[in-house]
């Protein structure tokens, strides 16, 4: 059992939509916790609420209710500029899609966010952040694909730049959206591997939405969500 305090808090989070001339509820009032060192699948039916949650989850929107607690502190209200600062800082994303830039290469696709934190201070930092994106790909077995743009490796790998861009800023909180969802077999479980081995050894709190349960067994635990609520919270 971890006994570690959460480093991220959602009491109560509500989201709803527009639809027309009526408003569609998505989130209705979800409670989880999330621990350092602790990897936990979240699962349900498409439409319960799942990429909604992560997207509070990781300050990319604000809920309608409800708090979120940061390592204690209230950030669900945080301003644009400070939510991006805090996302930056905090959280580290893996997508389904990879979302890498196609004319940036792998190198500079895993320095964004670096570039992101440092801000004006870019140009006296660039030569230490260029380290640090390099020990990152080579974290992920791609040291020596620095230059290659995302059309010219395979989906595992473009995936493995994506969780090395999620990871260089060693952030306390990984949130991952089907992160498997788009590779073959093979490739499904060499990232799997990676991004739990890495998760845990960098005690980042990961939460990974998965409609897979070879996944969601891999994983310490295992939230469930049906009609914007959790349901079910348990061991894998």
């Amino acid at each position: 059992m971890n006994d570690a305090p959460p480093v991220l808090k959602a009491l109560q989070l509500t989201k709803s939509y527009r639809v027309g001339a009526s408003r569609l509820e998505v989130l209705r009032g979800v409670d989880v916790e999330l621990r350092p060192g602790e990897v936990r699948a979240l699962m349900g039916a498409s439409g319960s609420g799942k990429s909604t949650l992560l997207n509070l989850l990781g300050l990319l929107d604000k809920p309608d209710s409800g708090k979120l607690l940061l390592n204690g502190r209230e950030v669900q209200n945080l301003g644009r500029a400070a939510s991006s600062r805090t996302r930056a800082s905090s959280v580290g994303f893996v997508f389904q899609q990879f979302q890498l830039l196609p004319e940036l290469s792998a190198l500079e696709n895993v320095l964004l966010p670096r570039r992101l934190l440092a801000g004006w201070n870019w140009w006296g930092r660039r030569g230490n952040e260029r380290r640090a994106a390099r020990e990152a790909l080579g974290m992920v077995g791609l040291g020596k694909r620095l230059r290659h743009r995302p059309a010219q490796l395979s989906g595992g790998e473009q995936q493995r730049v994506a969780i090395a861009r999620a990871l260089i800023c060693q952030p306390p909180i990984l949130l991952a959206d089907e992160p498997t969802g788009n590779l073959d077999r093979g490739s499904s479980e060499e990232v799997l591997e990676l991004l739990l081995r890495l998760g845990r050894e960098m005690r980042s709190a990961v939460l990974i939405a998965t409609h897979d349960s070879d996944v969601s067994a891999r994983c310490d635990s295992i939230v469930t969500m049906s009609d914007g609520l959790v349901r079910l919270a348990e061991p894998a």
